[in-house]
This record gives structure tokens, sequence and C-alpha cells, in this order.
């Protein structure tokens, strides 16, 4: 069996490294990634695709890449459910990075 995911996109928001419980560090972002084809309407849609990483590519992904950088992405797709407040479970689907590639990057002003 094979679970595997291959993703050129752009990065939707500034990436925001956080820390679990017990200490490992983990990342959330958004990718834009466009269609290779055109609707019924002769447009190309954009699916957002929600991607987790963890450890050193949470790391190297939040210190090199901003918000609109171009990022090849290999992982795994993973679904996972959470309670809500309401007792209601919630089912997610996410991708799991493996590894980030960054592809391009835009100038960056004089960030501090």
């Amino acid at each position: 069996m094979l679970n595997q995911a291959v993703l050129v996109g752009r990065i939707v928001q500034n990436p925001e490294l956080r820390e679990t419980e017990n200490g490992n560090k983990i990342a959330n972002i958004t990718l834009a990634v466009p269609r290779s084809f055109k609707n019924s309407n002769g447009e190309y849609e954009t699916d957002f695709i929600s991607c987790v990483l963890w450890k050193g590519v949470a790391e190297n992904t939040v210190e090199y890449c901003r918000k609109g950088d171009l990022v090849g992405l290999k992982g795994r797709i993973q679904t996972r459910v959470a309670e809500l407040e309401d007792n209601q479970k919630r089912q997610y689907v996410e991708v799991v990075a493996e590894k980030v590639t960054f592809l391009s990057s835009k100038p960056r002003d004089n960030e501090e």
C-alpha cells in the first residue's frame, strides 16, 4: 500500500512555529495549488491544502519561507477526528510533510 503526496504551491500565510507539550516543534501551512485544467467557465481553480510540518522541517520552513513563497512538498495524507465543544466530531484531511523544498521566494524588505 502507498500513501504519498507531492504538491507544488504557494504558502497562503506566514508559517508560525509552535511547541507541543512534549517539546516537539510543529507548524501548519496552507498551500494554494492551482489545478492543471479549466472548469466549465474556462477558469483555472485553486485548491487550498492544509499541511502539517514537524521538527526540523517545521523549523526550516518557518525560518526561510513567507506568505507567497513557492514550495514543493512531499508527504503523506492523514485524517484525524477532533471533538468540538458541542460534542460533535469533525474529520480533517491534511498532508503531513516529510520534506519541503524551497522553490522561489519574493525579495524581502529589511525584516527584523
